[in-house]
């Protein structure tokens, strides 16, 4: 079974391929691809550990769909002084496949 961790957006995940995931928004059109630079680990028969990073590695993924998630509701509120504000956020994010490790 191999399988990678790769950074993006700040974030790590550990993927294999097939695997679909939701990562923050990356500018790259619905069915286009791209490949992920950052690889920090690699695993297969043998573990490739990088420091902090995998040279030449790379995980190749296909975008399935760019989209927003679910509105969350943010309320801040004082108590005795009248104070209240709402605010929502919603998320962009990115739907990848991955094809290739």
């Amino acid at each position: 079974m191999k399988f990678a961790i790769i950074k993006t957006g700040g974030k790590q995940y550990l993927v294999k391929e097939g695997d679909k995931l939701k990562i923050s928004k990356i500018d790259t059109a619905e069915g286009g691809e791209f490949s992920f630079d950052e690889v920090l680990l690699v695993a297969d028969k043998e573990t490739k550990i990088g420091a902090p990073l995998i040279e030449g590695g790379s995980v190749s993924a296909k975008v399935l769909k760019q989209g927003r998630s679910r509105k969350i509701i943010v309320f801040h509120y004082h108590n005795k002084t009248r104070y209240k504000k709402k605010a929502g956020h919603r998320q962009h994010f990115t739907e990848v496949e991955i094809i290739s490790i």
